[in-house]
């Protein structure tokens, strides 16, 4: 693969693995910067595993976890994607990509501006495009879904979980309690109603749905009260575990449609 132009992507959970795999799939040179302990449920389509692991494949596509330049130029050489505990984003200043996608999905603005490079694009609510990014993408389900904004914003968090065969907040688990978590189902385990998935400070978490563990967030990992942990999918498709969503690859394609948009009205 002859690489294009360097794109870093701040954040590494599903929804930006989405935009991280096209982005690469087309060629661009990507780095990813993620936090210390990323806390992705869907960790399975998630190049932000391998911050934990030290590589993660999804779809054929690798990640690796880099410490330093040397690693991350070897990473691209090796057609692998780097990804790197940079939560304030200082290798931004050092390498000046051609974009940066804040991928973080926090619901508000934790940081970007739009002087970071020629072109910075936010997913979902709490950017204003024109201000903030140069573009914002829509992330909610619907009609809009995909939707690239050059002027505006995205829809603000309904709060409410998409709906999987007419199924909304049954399906996602929330923390009960803060500390760390015990799992004892992790992704692709098959559980009833009932069943024990996970314990948070003696506090037992239970499925409130027959399926799938479709996300679960890393063992160990320090959560707090009322944060998401787990998905369960009622369809149980374990090939679903395994493969990005819908959602993420609709916001991946309108990510690359923005550069290539944006890009072009760099060069003129």
């Amino acid at each position: 693969m002859k690489y294009r132009e360097c794109v870093i992507v701040r954040g590494g959970g599903d929804i930006a693995t989405g935009t991280i795999y096209r982005l690469h799939q087309a060629g661009f040179k990507v780095i990813i910067l993620e936090i210390k302990n990323p806390t992705a449920i869907r960790r399975t389509v998630s190049f932000s595993q391998a911050i934990f692991d030290g590589e993660m494949a999804v779809e054929g596509v690798r990640s690796r976890l880099c410490a330093n330049v040397e690693q991350i130029k070897q990473a691209h050489i090796d057609h692998v994607i780097p990804i790197v505990i940079d939560p304030e984003g200082v290798l931004i200043d050092q390498y000046k990509p051609l974009a940066v996608i804040d991928a973080v999905l926090a619901k508000k603005n934790l940081g970007t501006s739009k002087d970071m490079a020629d072109i910075v694009i936010a997913l979902g609510p709490g950017f204003l495009a024109g201000v903030d990014s140069h573009a914002v993408i829509e992330t909610n389900r619907g009609h809009n879904l995909g939707r690239v904004i050059y002027n505006g914003e995205a829809e603000e968090n309904t709060g409410i979980p998409g709906s999987i065969d007419a199924i909304t907040w049954d399906r996602v688990v929330y923390s009960p309690d803060e500390g760390p978590i015990n799992v004892y189902k992790d992704i692709e385990s098959i559980v009833e109603v009932g069943d024990l998935l996970a314990e948070v400070n003696g506090n037992i978490v239970v499925s409130n749905i027959s399926g799938l563990v479709r996300g679960m967030i890393q063992q160990g990992t320090s959560v707090f009260k009322g944060m998401k942990i787990a998905d369960v999918d009622p369809r149980g498709s374990k090939v679903d575990c395994h493969t990005i969503s819908d959602k993420a690859r609709s916001i991946g394609g309108a990510v690359l449609e923005a550069i290539l948009h944006l890009e072009m009205a760099i060069k003129e």
